[in-house]
């Protein structure tokens, strides 16, 4: 096999669904699906899913919830093929997913980790486009076909805003096995593996050709976290440390997008409407704090 779709899972069961069956059409056959239950509250779904029979699948169930790094992180472990890609349960694969991600690897044999083209879809799966993917838009590489990236050069662009579909990437095994998540956090763990893969001389590939679709939905962790303000305080925190790391290498304009990070306080701004609206005092002083390049701690959030 060359490719191993690893899903961390845990949520709702209609996506989960879509999920499977989008790997289940792809047009080329050359790929297995890991599933690891984060100890979801329905056994429903995981039982669904082993009553396909299909060989090509394999489901493990955490005897208790161990978050979403951890599981990221076993989904690292559990890799057995040369290239895995850390499959969202609520994303879909276009049909030609798997068929563009071999290609790419054989145009550019000594790519770490190959980024397809992406859309994003709604709850509903209707494409849409909101302040925050308009955003990332902004910040992507301007290209046509493939483009590489690698050293201060991918770490700028990453830093500046980050503009990746976590879920849609492609990661050699081997490189990804010897860096792993830095442990503790929560919303900034992809930002930071591939910061540490340009520490580690990797090479990004970037494609225009879209093969995935990312779900963007008000439930998700992420989207929470931005709203009672921690998503904030977790990447004030990852930037200042970002801004040493970048200085000792001698990357000095890394190191001055890390400490301006103006696009995390431009999307710290967007989300004060939603904090003063839901009367979060501790979510807003955060928000704001950030907003203003004050330093900021992580809080409670009101009840």
């Amino acid at each position: 096999m060359t490719l191993d779709i690893m899903m961390p899972f845990y949520g709702r069961a209609d996506h989960f669904r879509a999920a499977v069956d989008s790997i289940l059409a792809q047009t080329d056959p050359d790929w297995r699906l890991v599933v690891i239950d984060d100890h979801n509250p329905e056994e429903a779904p995981g039982q669904w899913l082993v009553e396909l029979g299909d060989p090509r699948i394999r489901y493990v169930r955490h005897t208790v919830n161990v978050g979403i790094n951890a599981n990221f992180q076993s989904a690292i472990d559990l890799a057995e093929a040369p290239w895995l890609t850390i499959f969202g349960c609520d994303d879909v694969m276009l049909p030609g997913y798997v068929a563009r991600i071999k290609e790419l690897i054989d145009m550019h044999p000594e790519a770490t980790f190959i980024h397809p083209g992406t859309r994003v879809i709604d709850e509903n799966g209707d494409v849409t486009m909101n302040l925050v993917d308009r955003m990332k838009a902004v910040y992507r590489p301007r290209f046509h076909g493939s483009l590489e990236l690698s050293g201060e050069r991918m770490a700028l662009s990453l830093t500046r805003g980050n503009w990746m579909n976590f879920p849609a990437i492609a990661w050699q095994r081997d490189a990804i096995c010897r860096i792993g998540f830095r442990p503790n956090y929560k919303v900034v763990q992809d930002l930071a593996l591939a910061i540490d893969l340009a520490f580690a001389g990797a090479r990004l590939v970037v494609d225009d050709q879209v093969v995935f679709e990312y779900r963007r939905h008000s439930g998700s962790v992420s989207s929470w976290r931005a709203a009672e303000g921690s998503r904030f305080a977790e990447e004030q925190a990852f930037f200042r440390r970002l801004t040493r790391e970048f200085s000792n290498r001698g990357w000095r304009r890394a190191a001055r997008v890390a400490r301006t990070h103006a696009s995390s306080r431009i999307n710290a701004m967007t989300r004060i409407p939603e904090a003063v609206a839901a009367r979060n005092s501790s979510g807003l002083r955060v928000l704001v704090r950030h907003v203003l390049g004050l330093k900021v701690s992580m809080v409670a959030q009101d009840s």
